[in-house]
């Protein structure tokens, strides 16, 4: 994947024993291209999914952070995934679909810095 020197954001995947639940967990890691950050991930995935019980699905999406420094706001990871589904059905197929175990909260409105 060539060098892209800095930052970069890793989500690898895992199941819960005895559980039919799956975890993507995004990790932050500084490397000097993606081949050594998914490394980086990768290793650190084993240890976490061991501590915690978990299979590592050996599946790591690495996303170079562009610029020289995480600040608040920053991007650490981004997928684009092409499809024909509309709005509602992609989310309801990909992200809402009624089994995350996901907490809700009431919108206190936008946040003034």
């Amino acid at each position: 994947m060539g060098l892209a020197n800095g930052w970069f954001g890793v989500r690898c995947f895992f199941q819960w024993r005895q559980q039919s639940c799956f975890e993507e967990r995004i990790t932050v890691w500084k490397a000097a291209n993606y081949e050594e950050a998914i490394r980086k991930a990768e290793f650190e995935a084993i240890e976490y999914a061991e501590a915690n019980k978990l299979i590592y699905l050996g599946l790591a999406q690495g996303f170079w952070i562009f610029g020289d420094s995480i600040t608040e706001g920053t991007e650490v990871f981004s997928l684009v995934r092409e499809t024909e589904l509309g709005i509602e059905d992609y989310l309801e197929t990909f992200y809402d679909t009624g089994q995350e175990r996901q907490r809700h909260w009431a919108d206190p409105g936008p946040v003034i810095p």
